[in-house]
């Protein structure tokens, strides 16, 4: 079977095309603050790289970053464990800084493979560097389990509960901010209710912890709160997969609480709250140009330079010819969503238009640094599952600088292309005792046969 199946790559000269490495958009200074694309690995620029990548799939739905390290969560990956083929949760890695793929993290519970349906449908990041998953809760499920994740070991350890109390409800996309461990700080963890048909429904759940305390209801000792007070005033409830995103507060002691939040629906614009429920500010006054079209959800904010910003989904694949692109906005006096001004559309030119079984998050991390002279600079992430992701560079002094070379799997001999040439390499590498990083196709840190395997797979998929 393998010498039929070598004969016929014998008579292949198809090649794979090199994803685009960076977007190749020259986006214009504004206010004294430049922003480049690091790199980008998604459907319009990357081509079968990413569509044959296993982060491109409608259960790798969110992703985060922290200390360069890019991380995507995929539930029910297919992983072969002996004679049986079992749906186990996986992150997957790359680098932040040009995006190159890193060992994997399949997810461990208890030490058995963690396979819960839609298992990892949320990642994210704490405050203090801790990387946590929570899955999708149906109406039948009383918590939402949170856990962080081992990012050495992939091994999850639960950190609580999050009770729905009387009010049961889906949850799809949680968010944290503080000390998961509260060992460093207090920690906040919100979700909202969902619907997948309108009027959707109205209630928030919430925990909270103080610094070296015990978990306890978030909303004055209760684990829920229905919202009475929405934007626009005709709106009753959320109701496809909204997100929620805790505002950091202004000084060291309110840090952490997350007293106010963006709420972000699928048929609004991101809506400030606070943990009352009150409407703090919203889209209302803000230049229509500025309106993102209806179903995306998805928001961050961070500051440069003593100034706000707020990044922000425009569209989902469907609307209004963007592909999951965002807007970079300066907020307005006193942090007015009404006063934003638009710095800039990230990509140009779109991740990708390809309908995604109707996921509605868009995700979005920051982390900050300095330059080499001293300037604060911003890492912003921005993923749309699908569709692809990219990272970006902002601030007074950023460039392209070195680009990161095409990434083709397969490209053993690094010619650009992944034909027969690239089995003769690995079959050479073999037959040497070799075992060069090139040559390990499929990741398992061994040269042998199943790499020559691998890469007549990708030649045949061609």
């Amino acid at each position: 079977m393998k010498k039929n199946y070598l004969l016929l790559v014998f008579l292949f000269t198809a090649a794979l095309a090199a994803f685009a490495g960076t977007d190749g958009q020259t986006y214009p200074e504004v206010n004294g603050i430049k922003i480049v694309n690091k790199w980008i690995f998604d459907r319009v620029h990357s081509g079968t790289a990413y569509t044959d990548n296993a982060i491109c799939n409608q259960r790798a739905r969110t992703a985060t970053m922290d200390q360069c390290i890019v991380y995507v969560a995929r539930s029910e990956e297919p992983v072969i464990i002996g004679n049986d083929t079992i749906a186990q949760s996986i992150i997957h890695r790359f680098s932040a800084v040009d995006g190159s793929p890193l060992p994997d993290l399949p997810l461990t519970l208890d030490g058995e493979p963690y396979t819960r349906f839609l298992g990892v449908a949320s990642i994210g990041k704490d405050n203090f560097h801790h990387i946590w998953v929570a899955p999708m809760t149906s109406t039948a499920q009383q918590f939402v389990p949170v856990y962080m994740v081992n990012t050495e070991t992939g091994e999850l350890t639960l950190i609580v509960e999050l009770d729905k109390g009387d009010a049961p409800q889906r949850t799809d996309y949680l968010d944290v901010i503080g000390d998961l461990t509260r060992e460093e700080a207090e920690c906040n963890i919100m979700t909202v209710s969902g619907s997948t048909a309108d009027p959707g429904f109205p209630t928030l759940y919430r925990m909270h912890a103080d610094q070296g305390g015990d978990w306890e209801g978030g909303f004055d000792g209760d684990p829920y709160m229905d919202v009475i007070n929405f934007y626009p005033e005709t709106k009753t409830g959320f109701s496809l997969a909204p997100v929620i995103k805790m505002i950091e507060g202004p000084d060291e002691e309110s840090r952490y609480s997350g007293e106010m939040f963006y709420i972000d629906c699928f048929d609004t614009a991101p809506v400030i709250y606070d943990f009352t429920g009150s409407v703090i500010d919203s889209f209302e006054d803000t230049d229509p140009a500025l309106w993102p079209k209806a179903t995306p959800n998805g928001c961050v904010e961070f500051k440069l330079d003593d100034r706000d910003f707020l990044v922000y989904v425009i569209a989902d694949m469907n609307g209004g010819g963007y592909g999951c692109q965002a807007n970079i906005c300066e907020l307005g006096e006193g942090m007015s969503l009404g006063g934003m001004t638009k710095y800039w559309k990230i990509p140009a030119d779109s991740l990708g238009k390809v309908n995604d079984s109707g996921l509605r998050v868009h995700c979005f991390a920051v982390e900050y640094g300095v330059d080499d002279e001293g300037y604060e600079e911003v890492t912003l992430l921005t993923f749309k599952a699908y569709n692809g992701m990219a990272v970006y560079k902002i601030g007074r002094n950023v460039d392209a600088g070195e680009q990161p070379q095409p990434v083709i799997p397969g490209d053993v001999n690094g010619d650009g292309e992944v034909n027969i040439a690239d089995v003769n390499a690995i079959i050479d590498m073999i037959l040497t005792g070799r075992n060069d990083e090139a040559g390990d196709v499929n990741g398992d840190s061994e040269v042998n046969i199943a790499d020559v395997n691998a890469v007549i797979d990708i030649i045949l998929r061609s």
